[in-house]
């Protein structure tokens, strides 16, 4: 039985993968066609869009009541976004980072991060009101990325070959793959975590997180191989902002979220996390290799903590 059920999580990863990849694609190329900035683009729909399998399980979980895999989901995905995925990039090639997203995008993923920790505290669960503000704060901050759009003089070429009903095909058949493909992750790591013993915290925090970050992982492993090597930060640091302000935000508006107290030290280590890629940075302007090592050490220290 949990043969069947790991072979039906690997399909769920799945679908959750090559739907991201092909909403990615379909989104990018009509932001294209529409002539909206590659700047716009990366931080926006390849950081949206890349996060949608998070999007799907989280909401999917919360609906069914299994609000630790909710949080697991996000807090873990966050973590490991930040320790794992910039880890193994920065081990291909150092990864440069622009001046806004040292000043800017990261202190508003960390200072985000502990406003959600004081929200679980505070009441254990997220409430609808707290969701609201959790929107209210992506709207800020895309905003921000609007303002900052404006003040950039680049002029973006249409690189995109595919004609516009291609592209809308690609989006609604990556959003059907990522609703399926969530709504089988969550089945299968439900049924898992019963069978084994194991906590949801354990699976939502590690293996549903890893899952879930695949399509991160892919992108910016690819753009580094590319030479794009300022998109896998951008990438990352974009996710972690809408995993928090917009996947809970959302589902807490849906229905409140509980917020299990052993999460906090998880979020504490989401900050920690945050503040290392702050100080791996901030002398260079860059996330070099050493860097990279110590991010994977952190990320195993924090594993051995999980499982024992």
């Amino acid at each position: 039985m949990i043969l069947i059920n790991a072979l039906g999580l690997l399909l769920g990863f799945g679908l959750l993968v090559k739907g991201a990849d092909w909403f990615v694609e379909g989104a990018g190329g009509i932001a294209q066609k529409m002539k909206i900035p590659q700047l716009v683009i990366g931080l926006t729909i390849v950081a949206m869009g890349t996060s949608a399998p998070e999007a799907a399980v989280s909401i999917n979980a919360a609906l069914k009541g299994n609000a630790a895999i909710t949080i697991g989901n996000i807090v873990g995905s966050n973590i490991l976004n930040i320790l794992i995925i910039l880890g193994i990039t920065a081990l291909i090639m150092p990864l440069k980072v622009q001046p806004s997203c040292l000043k800017i995008d990261i202190p508003y993923m960390i200072g985000i991060t502990l406003v959600l920790i004081f929200m679980g505290y505070t009441n254990e669960y997220v409430t609808r009101a707290e969701g609201s503000i959790l929107l209210i704060l992506f709207i800020i901050y895309l905003s921000y990325l609007f303002v900052l759009t404006k003040k950039s003089d680049e002029n973006e070429e249409e690189i995109t070959n595919h004609k516009a009903p291609a592209l809308i095909m690609y989006v609604l058949a990556g959003l059907v793959m990522i609703v399926w493909g969530s709504d089988l992750t969550v089945d299968c790591a439900t049924r898992i975590a019963q069978q084994m013993g194991v906590s949801e915290r354990f699976i939502g925090l590690t293996i549903v997180a890893f899952g879930t970050s695949l399509p991160e992982l892919v992108t910016s492993v690819i753009a580094a191989r590319k030479g794009n090597a300022d998109i896998a930060i951008g990438n990352i640091i974009g996710s972690n902002i809408f995993n928090i302000l917009f996947i809970v935000g959302i589902t807490s508006v849906i229905t409140p979220v509980l917020y299990e107290n052993k999460f906090l030290i998880d979020g504490f280590v989401a900050v920690g996390a945050g503040v290392l890629l702050l100080l791996s940075i901030r002398k260079y302007k860059e996330l070099r290799k050493g860097w990279g090592i110590i991010f994977l050490l952190t990320y195993s220290l924090y594993f051995c903590y999980l499982l024992f």
